[in-house]
């Protein structure tokens, strides 16, 4: 039961590290008040999306409001030149990312790879792909 508690609170307390750090490091655009939706008038009877929204689902209304549209990093990056020189460079705020490489067009599958900071990494199709700073 002890270590079914740790566990449980473990998970929870890395959760919400996880959640600062990427408020933290959002740091974006414009200024954003971090109330707005929850404050009740005598004009609105029942708040709106931002007003209901809790935890990631509001950083991500937060941070679009702002004027980043891809807060957590997940749209499509192209390809750069991809030789061991000069890699296409993947952003990311941790020490390693999953990534995954389309190597031709017409492919069905997708290359998955782990990408550590610091070592480029080559995929099956020749590209070099290496990790770098996030930076918003």
């Amino acid at each position: 039961m002890a270590a079914s508690l740790l566990r449980t609170s473990a998970g929870a307390l890395r959760r919400s590290m996880t959640v600062q750090s990427l408020r933290a490091a959002s740091g974006g655009g414009g200024v954003v008040d971090h109330q707005k939706g929850k404050i009740a008038s005598d004009k609105v009877s029942m708040p709106d999306t931002l007003g209901h929204s809790v935890g990631l689902e509001r950083f991500e209304l937060l941070a679009k409001l702002a004027g980043n549209e891809d807060p957590f990093e997940m749209n499509v990056k192209k390809r750069a030149k991809g030789t061991k020189d000069e890699p296409t460079l993947i952003p990311s705020m941790y020490e390693k990312r999953l990534v995954g490489c389309i190597c031709e067009e017409d492919a069905v599958s997708i290359n998955w790879m782990y990408l550590h900071k610091g070592e480029p990494k080559r995929c099956e199709c020749g590209y070099w792909f290496k990790l770098s700073e996030l930076k918003h």
